[in-house]
């Protein structure tokens, strides 16, 4: 996977847990690349939108990530730092329970499993440890995340992994394309450009 071939721009329209549409932009930096993405949309009832720059180093380390969310139930911002080596602060308030992890997971966002996808893709057959710093939407709230890629096949410009969070119970095979951007994400989301 090459982030030099990252497009200009991506989208995915979410299904099944919600209905909505996310829009994300790629810029390339001297240190890195930031996301700048938003994701409108419906879920329980529940109508929200959230709004998200996102930089990471050129090892695909999340460095910050800003995160603004709007729902009925009111406006929130967030604040996530890290020191591009595991070590966190949220709203500016150290948090080493998020010690080792490497990436910003926003519930509102299919995007962001491309970022240790992009870090260091297995081969075949291996699974990775990729705990997440995992931002609930609306309301913003944080929690350490537990999950795992497992590359299972490489196929015509397509890549699939077996992804795994043990404490939700839940796993699906993602399949990203050649820029390391997800595709198809059961149950979740599908790629329209």
């Amino acid at each position: 996977m090459s982030a030099s071939d990252l497009p200009a721009a991506a989208a995915w329209r979410h299904h099944t847990v919600r209905d909505g549409f996310e829009t994300v932009f790629f810029a390339e930096r001297p240190d890195g690349w930031t996301l700048q993405g938003h994701t409108a949309a419906v879920e329980d009832g529940v109508a929200w939108a959230i709004r998200y720059d996102i930089i990471v180093g050129t090892a695909w380390h999340t460095r910050t990530a800003h995160i603004l969310s709007q729902s009925a139930s009111g406006s929130y911002e967030l604040v996530l730092e890290s020191d591009g080596a595991g070590r966190w602060h949220v709203d500016g308030v150290r948090t080493p329970q998020f010690d080792d992890c490497f990436d910003v997971d926003l519930e509102a966002s299919a995007c962001t499993n491309t970022l240790p996808v992009h870090r260091a893709p297995p081969a075949v057959g291996v699974r990775v440890d990729a705990p997440a710093l995992w931002v609930r939407a609306p309301a913003l709230e944080v929690q350490r995340l537990e999950q795992s890629y497992e590359r299972i096949e490489v196929a015509d410009d397509l890549q699939r992994f077996d992804y795994r969070s043990p404490a939700f119970g839940f796993e699906a095979v993602l399949t990203f394309d050649a820029t390391g951007l997800v595709v198809e994400y059961p149950g979740l989301a599908s790629r329209v450009l």
